[in-house]
């Protein structure tokens, strides 16, 4: 879950003192002159939040340098959710994505909230959109829909509920339904409809341009085509060529991965349920299958434990958001979200039920 990072009050650091502990932290593959830089930083922005009330909620998919000094909480979708909808402070600065910041406006909604950079987007939130979500409820009538939180807020307007990869099961299991559209990572979907015993059917493309679903198979799930660009780069021959070389890895892979690297690996979780992982294991060596960035935040986290680096992409929506831009929205106030009052109550009682579940 959630946490308060360990430094205890960062606003009272000084510029050598948010360097020297970055320096601890991720010194080791990070130019000095940088860390400086990034602790001069640092230092306004913590100065600028206590200015303007305002927290700061940083995913764990954060550039190093960002995670490790300025966030209030930093976590998963699901734990920064809950931290938005408790927050008394006048200003929320969601170092994430839109679909990340729209959430927290869903719940929080007399909250300012800011996002750093308005070009952090999301390829599996732009898969879907309202009107595909209002077109799958009449081709399936009285299906519920569940869509992952990884989407805008006007399709999570056209849902049942939200869930969220570490409890997608659970809420799928919650329905009591025969049948679900489960949407829109095709991936999380499949290792879904595995894991809570479902078959499922996802829909192709016709050169006219029609969805087709081949509803003449048995079927309890109905999917969606979203991948995420990160994750659908792993495979399963990446893993056996790390573990020829490192038989003794354990290997920990995110649920937007395919169902066959998924199957390969040792352990499959959200975000914080990896970091959980590895801060128990007693594995000689570990390896994420996730985004880059998580994976040196982790490494630093955790400096006694041998971590491999597969680093194969970083989301180019994450790295939009740097300790610079955080600077200049807490400074200029931009840029600002709102989500339209309709779509927003619609929307939160998709996200509530999600939390409820937890």
């Amino acid at each position: 879950m959630s946490k308060t990072l360990t430094v205890t009050d960062r606003t009272r650091m000084s510029v050598e003192e948010i360097y020297q502990d970055l320096k601890a932290r991720i010194g080791e593959y990070t130019p000095d002159f940088e860390l400086r830089v990034k602790a001069e930083l640092a230092c306004e922005i913590n100065q600028l939040k206590v200015q303007r009330n305002a927290v700061i909620l940083g995913h764990n998919y954060m550039e190093p340098a960002l995670f490790h000094s300025v966030p209030d909480f930093v976590g998963d979708s699901l734990d920064l959710s809950r931290k938005a909808a408790r927050t008394d402070k006048d200003v929320i600065v969601f170092c994430g994505v839109k679909f990340m910041a729209e959430t927290a406006k869903i719940l929080n909604p007399t909250r300012t909230v800011l996002l750093p950079s308005l070009k952090a987007g999301c390829s599996l939130a732009a898969s879907i959109t309202a009107e595909d979500v209002r077109a799958l409820k009449a081709r399936f009538p009285g299906v519920p829909v569940v869509s992952y939180v990884n989407t805008y807020a006007d399709v999570k307007a056209e849902s049942d509920i939200c869930c969220t990869s570490s409890n997608a099961a659970a809420v799928v299991q919650s329905l009591g339904s025969d049948t679900v559209i489960f949407l829109p990572d095709e991936y999380l979907a499949r290792n879904v409809a595995r894991e809570t015993g479902k078959h499922i059917i996802v829909p192709t493309r016709l050169p006219n341009g029609t969805i087709h679903f081949d509803t003449t198979v048995d079927f309890q799930m109905i999917g969606w085509n979203g991948r995420c660009e990160v994750h659908e780069q792993f495979t399963v021959a990446d893993i056996e060529m790390v573990r020829s070389q490192f038989p003794d890895v354990v290997i920990l892979a995110h649920p937007e991965c395919s169902p066959e690297v998924v199957a390969a690996a040792d352990f499959s979780g959200s975000t914080n349920a990896m970091i959980r992982f590895v801060e128990q294991t007693k594995a000689p060596r570990y390896l994420l299958l996730t985004e880059c960035a998580m994976g040196e935040n982790v490494a630093a986290a955790n400096p006694d434990k041998e971590m491999l680096r597969l680093c194969m992409v970083r989301c180019p929506h994450m790295n939009q958001i740097t300790l610079e831009m955080t600077r200049d929205s807490l400074l200029y106030m931009q840029y600002e979200i709102n989500v339209p009052e309709d779509i927003r109550v619609r929307a939160a009682r998709a996200v509530e039920r999600m939390i409820a579940i937890g």
